[in-house]
């Protein structure tokens, strides 16, 4: 059974779950949508996931640090944007909802990278053990 054009993934995933076990489609959404929040929540704690049919995925440090980059750049620019008086209303309005989204990503991937930096020096600043004779 191919999926339709104008289904998305999930939906299609779930009528086919829920014709195939004979259950509730909003019973299969919500185990659906409690596995892939389970399975955000385990990608923010580690940098990588496996899910069984689906393949493994990977949070990649040095992209992630190149992002970063390109997202600081991104607020600088909105920013000049809202600042300046020539611009009008709307270009200001457009840029205040785009520096929003961009701060909340920059939010994110800083979140990720400092939590990962935080488990290094964790590991590195264990004690050594005294040497028992």
């Amino acid at each position: 059974m191919d999926k339709p054009i104008s289904m998305s993934v999930k939906d299609f995933l779930v009528r086919t779950l829920a014709v195939k076990m004979m259950m509730n489609e909003k019973m299969i959404e919500a185990v659906v949508n409690h596995q892939f929040q389970s399975a955000n929540e385990a990608m923010d704690l580690n940098n990588s996931l496996e899910i069984s049919g689906f393949g493994k995925f990977y949070f990649n440090e040095k992209k992630a640090t190149k992002r970063l980059g390109q997202l600081n750049a991104k607020k600088q620019a909105m920013e000049k944007i809202i600042l300046d008086e020539t611009t009008s209303e709307q270009k200001k309005r457009s840029s205040k909802v785009t520096l929003e989204k961009t701060e909340a990503l920059i939010n994110l991937l800083t979140t990720k990278t400092i939590y990962e930096d935080q488990l290094l020096s964790d590991i590195r600043g264990l004690e050594e053990q005294p040497i028992s004779s």
